[in-house]
Formats: structure tokens, C-alpha cells, sequence
């Protein structure tokens, strides 16, 4: 597995914050997503290696929490909330919107043609008075109706051809 070496020192680092070595599969999880993109079988047995562990013991982790993604998504990525204020406020029609807009369907594996974006409909965004809701990639974009989910795809377009 072909790791940054800031990503090796912060792992090596992390470790030391915690008294039993297990305990720092989450962040280290964490950490290696973010370097790799994903979390695929060879970081869950680098993992059980590193804190002494059996490789299931990871895989549990990995397959229990929805954030790790065990196939890399795209480059970009659009999390549209879909719980009760954004549905009433149109949630879904913005999710549609999206997945019109990069040729692609919903889904944590789905990724569009061009591998720019994937959509994925989502649980909370924890901003319900302000509905719908969209988080993409760490910006959460408010009152995002279709007309607005249309102009943030536009811009991601653009930002893809430069």
C-alpha cells in the first residue's frame, strides 16, 4: 500500500494517543481514506498489522460505519439530504437534478461516465431550517432548489475543465 509519508508519520503519531492499540482503527481508517480514497482489503490487513489485530476486526469497523467507502468514488462529491425537511422541501428533486445533470444515478458506488462526481442521497445534514441541503465535498450549500442544484453543476462542470 503506497502511503504519503505525512499520512505514516500522523498514523505513527495517532497511535500514541491511546492506551490499548485498537482503539485507533477509526482514525486510522480515517486517515488512510483520506490519503487513498478509499479503504480497500490491503489497508484493512496493513491496518490489522500495524495495532496487532485480525483483519476482521477492521473489516467490522469498516462495513459497521457508512463514511468508509470501500471503492473510490469521484472526484467530487455531492451528498444530498433526504430525511423529512429536505424531502418536504424538495430533497429529492434535487437529488434527481444532480444525477440528470452528471449522467449518473445515486448511490456510495455510482460514479458519473467522467468520473468527476458521485451523488449520493444521504441521512441528515443537521441543517433542517434551511432545506434542502447539500454537502459537496466539505461546503454545505443551503435552499438548494432545482434551479439552484443546476447552477452548483454547472460550476463543478467548469471547475472540471480547467
Amino acid at each position: 500500500m503506497n502511503l504519503k509519508l505525512e499520512t505514516l508519520t500522523k498514523i505513527d503519531e495517532v497511535i500514541t494517543h491511546y492506551p490499548e492499540k485498537r482503539s485507533a482503527t477509526l482514525p486510522l481508517l480515517h486517515l488512510i481514506q483520506e490519503d487513498v480514497g478509499c479503504i480497500r482489503e490491503e489497508a484493512i490487513e496493513w491496518i490489522a498489522q500495524k495495532l496487532g489485530l485480525q483483519p476482521i476486526n477492521v473489516y467490522e469497523v469498516v462495513t459497521f460505519y457508512p463514511m468508509f467507502r470501500r471503492q473510490p468514488i469521484g472526484r467530487r462529491h455531492i451528498k444530498v439530504c433526504r430525511t423529512l425537511s429536505c424531502a418536504l422541501m424538495g430533497g429529492y428533486k434535487t437529488c434527481e437534478t444532480f444525477e440528470q445533470e452528471f449522467n449518473t444515478r445515486a448511490g456510495p458506488t455510482e460514479v458519473s461516465p467522467d468520473g468527476e462526481v458521485t451523488v449520493e442521497f444521504v441521512e441528515c445534514l443537521a441543517s433542517c431550517g434551511t432545506a434542502p441541503v447539500v454537502l459537496i465535498d466539505d461546503e454545505l450549500h443551503q435552499k438548494v432548489d432545482c434551479a439552484k442544484a443546476k447552477q452548483l453543476a454547472a460550476q463543478i462542470k467548469a471547475e472540471a475543465k480547467k
